[in-house]
This record gives structure tokens, C-alpha cells and sequence, in this order.
């Protein structure tokens, strides 16, 4: 018996509540969890996380999908981009998706155990669990030339190892380079965003800058967490997180920003499609492409610090008398070295994300137990940042996504960077008053152009194909090399 549309869009909605539900409790975790609670929360999260599973991979789902014939584009797109991950979802028995579950919950509160003692040691024993079966995920899920494909492809649909190699080629070969012949200015110390910056004032600024940008407080709220993340449980309901160093500024006020266009992507998704593919985003490539164009394109611009820039000055008047809008834009985008790879430079940044990918690829191609990354991590930062990991919260410890099961993840982050300078590039080609709009705090033509190229068509184009129809052209790496030739030089 057909179904009708109706009945699809009824079940991927039922589905979408629950999988939010996971979502709160999965914030909850990060955010206001107590400290022994841990074990209860992985049980109730592993729990919707069968039952999830189950109905999606119920043998109903898959009649639903296969049966329904449906005539317009739009409805069509999102039954075979469902029936896609139904076919790959179905591969996954529900034990299986159970154990992951738990064991990613307790591999994150060891991670932040582990983090709080600066000792990997904590959480390596919950780490090798975590590889073993992320592991065997590879080999259900399938790979042509790389088990380390079948993972990337759960983040950025169709990327491969064989790009991703000759884009990180690109990195070595053409940003290395510029990097050290810039103008010693850009390498000069900035005492003045390392006084003691107090919480609250921080906190109330990064509020405004974030209201200054779109984001609307009405559908979503800040709180504080040791790694900043953005969730998302609906167009209506979109939350971040930052974290805040008294004697480090820039921490809070980017890590804002960041997540701020992260936030602005999942708000203006169309409510309307609410749990299918077209109010979902496009991929994690996409997505870092919104919050790195807010985080540098514009929030590292000089136009952006004249609206904001007097603004500060009313928080901390003290810390910043004498200092002018030029020290203020040479200090913010200072490039030097740096262990930590949020709170690196925009340039520096690339070399922290070449690490893991290699460390990933590394993983999943031999049988590397988690007590020898370590010393891979530390002798890579060696290798190519020419810097010494001091300990292993500033190490192999600083970055949550190994917790979480989230291998494959690294590599959007570069990408999207390079998808928000083509994007940039793009905005300022078709509208060049754009600085001076983004000069006076107007952002309406930012607002109106991802709107119309970016969020109205949720998932139903892969990264590539949103790229070249908002773009004209497939991703290339020049865009970004001439952004920051442009900036730098």
C-alpha cells in the first residue's frame, strides 16, 4: 500500500523529537550535569539512542521509503536523502548502537576527568574501547580506498582521504610559506589583551556582540562549558556555550563569535521542515563555513571593530586607554604559535587541524593503541609547529571531539574555512558596500545572502553542490590563499 507524504514527514518528525531529547540531555551533560550523575545520564542517552535506531531502522521506515513515489523535487530529495541514511543506518544492529552510546558517555566524562588531572592516563583505558568499536564501525559501514572514508563521509558526505590529502598539500605548500614572511608587526605582543579581563563584563560584551550579529536570545541562550559547542533541537530552540579566561580576552569573545554563526546557521533553517533533510544542514563542512565566516572574514575585520570597537571600550576603559582601533585590529589578529587550537590564529589554525587528520588517518590505518597517541601528538607538534606540548591538558587533551566518537570531524574545520573565504569573497564581489555596512554594525546584506544561499536549502545540495551554486565554481583553496594575501600583506 503507497504512503503518502504526510506519513513521512510524521515519522521523521517523531524521530526528530526524539533525537532532540538526546540532544538536551547530551547539553545538560556538558553543561549542568552533577558530578555523579555521569553513569545515569550514559544509560538514559543510550537508551533513546536504541529506540531511535529501532524506529528508524524498522522494517515499516523502510516500506514507507521504498513505496512512496513522490512527483515535486523538493519532496522527492528528501525521501531519497532519508532512504540513504536508512540503508546505512540499517547496517548498525541495535546492541551495537546501544554499546556505543554508553561507552561515548563514559569516554566523556573520563576525557574531562582526565582534563581536570592533566593525565591522559585517565582517559586512554575509555579510549581504546572507544577506538575498538569506531573500528569495527569502518568495517560495517564499508570503504573503498580507506576505512578512514567511511567515517569522513558521516560529516561531509563524498570527501575522501585522496582530496583531503591534496587540500592539506595545499596547506604545506602555499600557507606554510606565507606565514613566515609575514610582517613582523602581525608577530607582535599584545599585552593589553592579556590584563585581567573580568568574568562578568566578558560576559555581558559577548551578549552584545552576539545580539549585535543576529543572534536571537528569544530562541536560544548562552551558558559556560569547559569546550564551547552549539546545539540544536529545532529552528526554535538553538543554544551555545563559551568558556571564559580572565587573563585571555580573546578566549571568550571568539569563542562567541564562532559559535554565534553556528547558531545563526541552525536559527535560520526553515522551521517548516522541521526533522527532514531540508531543515537540516547541509554538512559539518557548511556548517564550520558559517562560523568561521563569522569568527574571521568578519569578526577578525577592521569594519567589524569600528561598530565594536567603542562599544568594548564603555566595559573596559581602563584596560584599553590609549590603545587605537589599529593596535586593537594588529593584536586580535596577532599570528604566532600556539598549542591550542581554538585559541589559535586564523593562519596557524590549518597546521592544528593538519595534526589530528593525520593522527586519524593514522588510527584507523593500523592498530594503534590509545596509550601511544601521546607521543604521536606530542612528536607531530614537534614536527610541524616547532613547538614543545608542555602538558597534556594543553595536548592531547584539549579538544572534546574524541569523547564523543567524533573521528572524521577534524577536517571540516579546515574546509569550512576555505568555503567561508569563497563565500566572502562571493558577498564583497556582488555588494561592495559591504565593509561599510559591516563598519556601522549592518549585517542585513550578510543575513540576506546566506539566507538565500546557504540556509533555505537545508541538506537537499551536498557541500559541493551548495558551493557552486552560491559560488559559481566547486571549493578552490585560492579563494582563501587570496583572503589572507589581501589581509596580511
Amino acid at each position: 500500500m503507497p504512503h503518502s507524504y504526510t506519513d513521512y514527514v510524521a515519522l521523521m518528525q517523531k524521530l526528530a523529537d526524539l533525537s532532540n531529547a538526546i540532544a538536551v540531555m547530551s547539553w545538560d551533560n556538558e553543561v549542568y550535569l552533577p558530578e555523579d550523575s555521569g553513569p545515569l545520564r550514559a544509560r538514559q542517552i543510550a537508551t533513546l539512542a536504541t529506540m531511535t535506531h529501532e524506529l528508524f531502522t524498522a522494517k515499516s521506515t523502510g516500506s514507507l521509503l521504498t513505496s512512496h513515489k513522490e512527483k515535486p523535487p523538493l519532496k522527492n530529495k528528501n525521501i531519497t536523502l532519508t532512504l540513504k541514511d536508512y540503508q546505512r543506518d540499517k547496517k548498525f544492529s541495535p546492541q551495537f548502537v546501544m554499546q556505543k552510546s554508553m561507552v561515548i558517555s563514559q569516554a566523556y566524562h573520563a576525557w574531562a576527568e582526565a582534563k581536570k588531572k592533566n593525565d591522559f592516563a585517565v582517559f586512554a583505558p575509555k579510549l581504546d574501547q572507544l577506538l575498538d568499536l569506531v573500528r569495527e564501525e569502518t568495517q560495517i559501514l564499508g570503504y573503498e580506498d580507506h576505512p578512514y572514508d567511511a567515517l569522513l563521509d558521516q560529516y561531509e558526505p563524498g570527501i575522501k582521504v585522496k582530496k583531503l590529502d591534496a587540500l592539506f598539500s595545499d596547506v604545506t605548500q602555499q600557507l606554510v610559506p606565507f606565514v613566515r614572511k609575514l610582517d613582523p608587526r602581525w608577530k607582535e605582543k599584545a599585552g593589553f589583551l592579556k590584563l585581567k579581563y573580568n568574568k562578568d563584563c566578558q560576559w555581558q560584551f559577548g551578549i552584545e556582540v552576539l545580539k549585535g550579529m543576529g543572534y536571537d536570545f528569544k530562541r536560544g541562550r548562552q551558558d559556560l562549558s569547559s569546550h564551547p559547542f552549539t546545539i540544536g533541537f529545532g529552528a526554535e530552540d538553538v543554544r551555545i556555550t563559551t568558556r571564559i579566561d580572565e587573563r585571555d580576552f580573546c578566549n571568550m569573545t571568539w569563542s562567541c563569535i564562532h559559535e554565534g554563526g553556528h547558531a545563526l546557521y541552525e536559527q535560520g533553517l526553515d522551521p517548516r521542515e522541521y526533522g527532514l533533510p531540508s531543515g537540516t544542514a547541509a554538512s559539518l563542512g557548511i556548517h564550520e563555513s558559517q562560523s568561521r565566516l563569522w569568527e574571521n572574514n568578519l569578526g577578525r575585520s577592521k569594519a567589524f571593530w569600528q561598530f565594536f570597537f567603542p562599544i568594548l571600550k564603555k566595559y573596559f576603559p581602563q584596560h584599553l586607554r590609549g590603545v587605537s582601533l589599529d593596535q586593537y585590529y594588529l593584536g586580535i589578529n596577532r599570528v604566532t604559535k600556539n598549542l591550542i587550537r581554538t585559541e589559535s590564529d586564523e593562519l596557524h589554525y590549518h597546521l592544528h587541524v593538519a595534526i589530528r587528520y593525520e593522527l586519524e588517518k593514522e588510527i584507523f590505518s593500523s592498530g594503534i593503541k590509545a596509550k601511544d597517541l601521546r607521543q604521536l601528538w606530542n612528536e607531530k607538534y614537534k614536527e610541524y609547529m616547532g613547538v614543545t606540548v608542555k602538558n597534556d591538558a594543553e595536548g592531547i587533551l584539549q579538544d572534546v571531539h574524541w569523547s564523543h566518537g567524533s573521528f572524521g570531524y577534524f577536517p571540516t574545520y579546515s574546509l569550512g574555512s576555505f568555503y567561508a573565504a569563497q563565500f566572502h569573497q562571493t558577498m564583497l564581489s556582488q555588494h561592495p558596500t559591504l565593509e561599510k555596512e559591516v563598519a556601522k554594525g549592518d549585517f542585513t546584506f550578510v543575513h540576506q545572502w546566506l539566507k538565500s544561499n546557504i540556509y533555505r536549502h537545508g541538506k537537499t545540495y551536498n557541500a559541493e553542490e551548495l558551493c557552486k551554486k552560491a559560488t559559481g565554481q566547486n571549493l578552490n583553496f585560492s579563494h582563501f590563499m587570496h583572503y589572507v594575501m589581501a589581509k596580511y600583506q
